[in-house]
């Protein structure tokens, strides 16, 4: 869970998250301008490595996931009693960014207005500003719903007909038992 607190020094609001032990997190966040930057393999897989990587260095378990053309929902579990979703969330979205824009100035730089942002120091954003949604979550109950929440996007968008025909989301890990495109901490999980 988040509070905004109005930001004296900057006059903006200030998001703080609450990294309590034991809580599982549910994130959502889109894309800059809710653009479909997530519509293609290449950005789909800069975000499951970042996210994989994310895991390992800030020590969470994944429960569920899906990355919908403009946005995602994770619902993952810190295992470590002192962590900060910020930190997590910066590693996974700064390096998607990071790498996105780099390879459009490589590749196809006449796609970079759409990322522009006219600022000076911050030219191009591949994420929408702000935060996102960071919900705290202790119930098993509640724990299973947002998975099934999460699972559902892409039928509730019209991608799919059945959650599991969407390959890039953590349904098929537990419909299947499949390992990609990522893995999921089945282990840790509260209800099976």
């Amino acid at each position: 869970m988040f509070s905004c607190v109005m930001d004296p020094t900057s006059k903006r609001m200030k998001y703080i998250r609450f990294n309590n032990p034991g809580d599982a997190h549910f994130l959502a966040f889109r894309c800059f301008k809710n653009r479909k930057f997530l519509n293609y393999n290449r950005t789909r897989t800069y975000f499951v490595r970042a996210l994989d990587k994310a895991r390992r260095r800030h020590q969470f378990d994944i429960w569920a996931y899906v990355i919908m053309p403009e946005h995602v929902h994770l619902l993952i579990f810190p295992r470590l009693e002192v962590y900060s979703m910020s930190a997590i969330l910066k590693s996974i979205k700064q390096s998607v960014a990071r790498r996105s824009i780099n390879w459009l100035k490589g590749n196809r730089p006449e796609i970079l207005k759409y990322l522009e942002t006219g600022l000076e120091y911050d030219k191009y954003r591949f994420w929408q500003d702000g935060s996102g949604w960071d919900e705290n979550v202790t119930s098993p109950r509640v724990i299973s719903d947002m998975m099934g929440y999460i699972h559902y996007n892409p039928v509730k968008a019209g991608l799919v007909l059945r959650p599991e025909d969407w390959y890039w989301s953590s349904v098929r890990a537990w419909v299947y038992d499949e390992e990609e495109p990522l893995s999921i901490d089945k282990d840790s999980y509260p209800i099976i």
